[in-house]
């Protein structure tokens, strides 16, 4: 049987990292990309130690002929793309009223736009084949809107309404599946990117809203010790569990304090499927 091939956007570090390697390990042919490929030799060099081939791409999510070059590319050697992995993203901490509007649109453009436009890459593709798996990794943040992070849960609610929608139509009549990752905080680059972002951007703010952010900030730090925080190894393993299902979940959270976090959102449907049968009445089978 061929190795079914995995496209991952964001593989320089944390959850793209783990997953491309977790991927490789199992016999997937993994195209992990990035935007910097400067940034490449870890990924590589962790491959070569664990003994599997990664192929490293460039690929930039806000620009769309990046996208279709490598995708482009990828086909030129392959049959189909099997499972899509849209893992690219960036977190932002900033109120509505201290953000500019430049800095909302690179979060609309990263987090949202950037699932969409690779997504739109690959589908036609997937279609012709009749067969696919596409993952966007979302957030708990994608569910339950958070203090201070309107922008980005902005950008994740808009991620699964996305996903939801195209899993009510494309799914069954194209047997193309579409599942919604929710992780809460990990410990990774990420977040670490969207401190340093902040930072560069003015920092905190001396209005009304510091002492409430400094109490967020405060508690953020404090919960990074517990339970409330994973690896991004450990949310890989959720990834490839789920890449690996044969019915999965159009929402899967990875882990028990995700779930927890989320429960009064997804109680009644805890992974998507009753509603996706639901809509999907709407165009018949």
């Amino acid at each position: 049987m061929k190795n079914k091939v995995a496209l991952i956007t964001g593989a320089s570090t944390g959850v793209g990292f783990e997953t491309a390697l977790l991927l490789a390990s199992k016999g997937y042919k993994v195209y992990a990309t990035m935007r910097n490929l400067e940034k490449q030799d870890a990924l590589l060099e962790a491959a070569k130690d664990q003994n599997v081939e990664i192929m490293v791409k460039s690929l930039d999510v806000t620009n769309t002929s990046s996208i279709n070059e490598c995708v482009q590319e990828i086909m030129k050697d392959e049959d189909n793309i099997d499972i899509l992995i849209n893992n690219a993203g960036a977190g932002f901490l900033r109120t509505t009223e201290q953000a500019t509007e430049e800095e909302i649109m690179w979060q609309l453009n990263v987090n949202l736009m950037g699932v969409i436009r690779t997504t739109k890459a690959v589908l036609p593709i997937m279609r012709e084949n009749k067969s696919g798996h596409i993952v966007n990794i979302s957030s708990v943040g994608g569910l339950v809107g958070q203090p201070f992070n309107e922008i980005y849960c902005a950008t994740k609610f808009g991620v699964e309404g996305y996903t939801e929608a195209l899993a009510s139509y494309v799914q069954p009549h194209f047997n193309i599946k579409f599942t919604s990752i929710e992780p809460g905080g990990i410990h990774s680059e990420f977040a670490k990117s969207a401190l340093a972002q902040f930072e560069v951007s003015g920092g905190m703010a001396d209005d009304e809203y510091k002492p409430l952010l400094e109490a967020y900030i405060g508690g953020a730090s404090s919960r990074q010790g517990d339970y409330a925080y994973q690896t991004s190894k450990e949310v890989s393993e959720k990834i490839v569990e789920c890449v690996e299902m044969q019915d999965p979940p159009i929402r899967m959270r990875t882990s028990e304090w995700s779930e927890e976090f989320t429960k009064l959102k997804t109680q009644a449907d805890p992974t998507g499927k009753l509603l996706q049968a639901e809509v999907a009445k709407l165009v018949g089978r």
